[in-house]
């Protein structure tokens, strides 16, 4: 990822504050089903518009506008779905992650003070005393809750399948997957190497989703559940232990109970995988900082980190950093191994 430099034309500082211009392009086009009409296929001009109901005034340049940030694809007068437009916001597929950031952007927009507020005193409006947000509300709407399991799987899906082959798993024979929601995550690692078996922890409440999500992929000989409070019980002891989107929604503190508490856990000579969508070190990466400040306003005590962090969590905990590993949809991963030294006592 390139680093812009700074910004001096006057037009550049006007976009970038019509950058959210962006977002209702992205939104307009959910609202007018593009996407869905072109997920059989590119449509001409004509078609197109007559199909979503586009008036022609406005019609041609918002598709082009569409193609021009990389949503549709133009070739010859037609239109398509760009790869990522195919495969995430199709409501009907299995990695539409349209219904998710409806959510978010609900969240974050619905007040503009928020992030003034967040910003001056720590915390944004929509947040109670004891950090209640809207936000926590998906967990008892079924609807929600089925919208952001679908875009959890998209995120996990690319980032299981890179971790997958990245990470050498033949020295091992077992994984916890903490946090690890439905089980998605767990699910293609199985897939991939059916000599693993993995427990996935998370609440109660995932259960009947992971049981469906494990029967639907065949993998649920190799897969259990268990559902508690992370920080309430003791960690299913593994091989390896993975902590995925987790870390960021817990103050520094916890953070390092967490990753105690994966010590304890972990096999003697396994591992200790984090990833996130962490900050880089040199906080200079524009996408991860705005994500953090996207967390803030959704959690009271959520807020991104740098692998340096995680890395020194992990030392502290016992840990020794071996990889910093990237992988997609803006995610590092952070490796950490336990060793033992020729006496057996643990280093």
């Amino acid at each position: 990822m390139t680093t812009p430099g700074p910004v001096t034309d006057p037009f550049d500082v006007m976009f970038v504050g019509w950058s959210f211009f962006r977002g209702k392009l992205l939104t307009a086009a959910m609202d007018l089903d593009v996407f869905s009409v072109l997920g059989d296929g590119p449509l001409g001009t004509e078609e197109l518009c007559a199909r979503t109901g586009l008036h022609p005034r406005g019609g041609r340049d918002f598709l082009d506008a569409l193609a021009a940030i990389g949503l549709l694809v133009r070739t010859g007068g037609r239109y398509g779905n760009s790869p990522g437009a195919q495969e995430h916001l199709l409501p009907a597929g299995p990695g539409f992650v349209g219904g998710f950031l409806r959510m978010t952007s609900e969240l974050m927009g619905s007040d503009p003070d928020s992030l003034p507020a967040l910003l001056r005193g720590g915390a944004a409006r929509n947040q109670t005393a004891g950090g209640e947000v809207p936000f926590t509300r998906i967990f008892h709407d079924p609807a929600r809750l089925r919208q952001f399991l679908s875009a959890m799987d998209g995120f996990s899906g690319a980032v299981a399948d890179e971790l997958a082959h990245a990470f050498d798993w033949s020295p091992y024979a077992t994984f916890s997957d903490v946090g690890g929601a439905r089980g998605n995550l767990a699910a293609r690692l199985a897939a991939a190497h059916p000599g693993l078996t993995g427990t996935v922890l998370d609440r109660p409440s995932m259960e009947e989703h992971f049981d469906r999500l494990v029967a639907e992929r065949g993998v649920e000989k190799q897969l259990r559940f268990v559902g508690a409070d992370f920080f309430a019980v003791d960690l299913p002891r593994a091989d390896v232990v993975i902590l995925g989107s987790v870390l960021h929604d817990w103050p520094a503190e916890q953070r390092a109970t967490l990753l105690r508490k994966a010590y304890e856990a972990v096999n003697d000579g396994g591992a200790v995988i984090v990833y996130d969508t962490m900050l880089d070190d040199e906080r200079q990466e524009a996408e991860p900082l705005m994500l953090s400040l996207i967390m803030m306003l959704q959690s009271a005590q959520a807020a991104g980190f740098a692998p340096a962090e995680c890395g020194a969590w992990m030392a502290e905990a016992g840990f020794t950093v071996e990889r910093v590993l990237r992988l997609p949809a803006l995610t590092t991963a952070v490796i950490g191994r336990k060793t033992c030294d020729r006496a057996g006592r643990k280093n």
